[in-house]
């Protein structure tokens, strides 16, 4: 009789222990695994290593949970029909089948749900070794299953999710407000082109590169731009850019009669289409500050600045010396419109 009971309790353990850790490896993301495996440690490493190539590690486990299942069952049937007698075998094979379905299986996976990332950190080096040690029977099983198991593998996450877990952690308080606002804002980036951001052409600051300094003294010096678009023969023919702190250090300097065509910088040019995240990626190469932007016939759209862009992701940026006027409002209601359309609230205070 302790001969049955003995090996009721290891089998009943050993297929908890299968049950338990297939729940477990299945149930920390492979996210969360990655950010495990920045320790370094020799688990959390062996970890990474098993959920990247789940499928040897997880047959493994089935074939152990299988042998513990059905060739103990046959062993414990052996046993109790000595022990028992014909009379009490179906009676405890029904009490053993309950036994194996709720301590074998239901509470063991329950635990391994609910403690999933230590059970799966304890149990990744074990895992890893027993899979060495059955590499020709999981060969087999890859080779009769891998007719069903073909396909392209998915990929770890996606924009969706990644929103969905910003939300998640911002309603548990893990996440800040303008910490989840800038996440959401930030996929905005790959959906907002220059013709969303730009200031249109009909609004755009410029000065006529033929003139002098002189010509052009009250312009420069009451213009609210750092950077003032320089064009020859119309808006369509842009010369370059010039800075408003060279204009005024050459006219201090005494150069008012030098035409301002000889104080320019080479324009960047960007077409209408192209989306903001490459557009911060251009100012990012450039090192440039604003940019022309080109409708589909090569003339001039309008222009943008990398605070435009900046400002999808902040919301409005006021410095000092920005002043309400009713042309800045009309280039700004335009992105405002769309963000608005996309889900998000105006940041603007002007």
């Amino acid at each position: 009789m302790i001969e049955l009971i003995i090996v009721v309790i290891i089998v009943l353990f050993g297929s908890a222990i299968c049950s338990a850790s297939e729940t477990a490896l299945f149930s920390v993301s492979e996210i969360k695994v990655r950010q495990l495996a920045q320790s370094k440690t020799p688990a959390a490493l062996a970890l990474l290593e098993i959920r990247q190539h789940m499928n040897r590690p997880i047959t493994t486990i089935v074939v152990l949970n299988n042998i513990f299942n059905i060739i103990g069952s046959i062993v414990i049937g052996g046993l109790a029909a000595k022990v028992l007698g014909d009379a009490l075998l179906g009676l405890f094979s029904a009490f053993l089948t309950f036994l194996i379905i709720v301590f074998g299986e239901i509470i063991p996976k329950t635990i391994g749900e609910i403690y999933g990332e230590k059970i799966a950190i304890i149990i990744a080096l074990p895992v890893k070794f027993l899979t060495l040690i059955f590499t020709p029977i999981v060969w087999v099983m890859e080779k009769v299953t891998a007719p069903f198991s073909q396909g392209q593998k998915l990929p770890t996450t996606n924009e969706a999710e990644i929103r969905l877990l910003a939300g998640i952690g911002h309603k548990e308080g893990v996440i800040e407000d303008n910490e989840a606002e800038m996440i959401q804002r930030i996929f905005q980036l790959n959906d907002l082109t220059a013709a969303d951001l730009m200031t249109p052409r009909v609004i755009i600051t410029y000065i006529w590169g033929e003139l002098t300094l002189a010509e052009c003294k009250q312009e420069i010096i009451y213009s609210q731009h750092t950077r003032i678009l320089v064009i020859e023969d119309s808006i369509d023919n842009v010369l370059g850019i010039c800075l408003k702190d060279e204009l005024l250090t050459a006219m201090i300097e005494g150069k008012n009669q030098e035409q301002i065509s000889t104080l320019i910088r080479p324009a960047q040019f960007v077409p209408e289409t192209v989306s903001a995240d490459k557009l911060l990626k251009k100012f990012q190469e450039t090192h440039e500050h604003l940019m022309v932007v080109l409708d589909e016939y090569g003339g001039v759209s309008g222009v943008i600045t990398l605070e435009d862009v900046l400002e999808v992701l902040t919301g409005e940026i006021v410095d000092e010396t920005d002043k309400v006027i009713d042309l800045q409002q009309i280039a700004k209601k335009r992105r405002e419109r769309l963000l608005q359309s996309l889900g998000f609230e105006s940041d603007s205070t002007s």
